[in-house]
């Protein structure tokens, strides 16, 4: 088959309908999302299941997510952390928030879930450390501003992935003007030259176009 956006569609459709299957708690968080008419964002399917994974293979019991959107991560990542772990979300609008905690309530995890209303930027200062695993998913242009509080906010052993580092391939365009294509390259060399990290990242094509994922190691 052609290497096209419909192909990668049916592709990554075929991967979730085998190896995530419906669920109707996150089904219900993306139709509440949309109906709310909040942007279509979030992470596909087989990415949700894969931050699931990630929470549960590294044991992480205190989660942050910078950027919550309508809790469709969240709500995968809550699930992850068990019943005495708990999940920091910070989302910068209040309306948004809104409608992540009633989703992230009626999936049965609201008492796994912290909300923080604010500018990432603000909020994680006031914040205490000793997270077990971050996951960076807000505005491009400030990556190296959450990559220095993930930082900052971890321990040794602590996993950090930053989204959509792919960017339609633009990552690798020196003269970009994009302000979140220069976001995520200056996240990406952050990741790749400052000793805190140990980091690889991978290029995807799927529901959400050209795309990638990083995925980092406190050291």
């Amino acid at each position: 088959m052609d290497s096209t956006p419909q192909n990668w569609r049916a592709a990554d459709d075929f991967l979730s309908d085998l190896l995530v299957g419906h669920d109707s708690d996150l089904e219900a968080a993306l139709a509440a999302q949309h109906a709310a008419g909040l942007p279509d964002i979030e992470v596909a399917p087989v990415a949700g299941k894969l931050l699931n994974l990630l929470v549960r293979m590294s044991g992480a019991r205190r989660v942050l997510e910078i950027g919550t959107l309508g809790g469709y991560s969240t709500i995968w990542m809550a699930r992850a952390v068990g019943e005495e772990g708990r999940v920091v979300t910070i989302e910068a609008e209040s309306a948004n928030a809104a409608v992540a905690r009633a989703s992230i309530d009626a999936a049965g995890v609201g008492e796994r879930v912290d909300i923080r209303i604010g500018r990432a930027a603000d909020v994680l200062p006031t914040l205490v450390g000793g997270f077990d695993l971050v996951f960076i998913d807000a505005d491009k242009e400030s990556n190296t501003i959450y990559l220095d509080w993930a930082a900052k906010l971890g321990h040794p052993g602590t996993v950090v992935i930053v989204d959509n580092i792919g960017r339609d391939g633009e990552i690798v365009n020196d003269a970009s003007t994009d302000s979140k294509v220069i976001g995520t390259r200056d996240g990406l060399r952050m990741l790749a030259g400052d000793p805190r990290f140990d980091a690889t990242a991978l290029q995807t094509v799927g529901v959400k176009g050209w795309d990638g994922v990083a995925i980092a190691l406190l050291v």
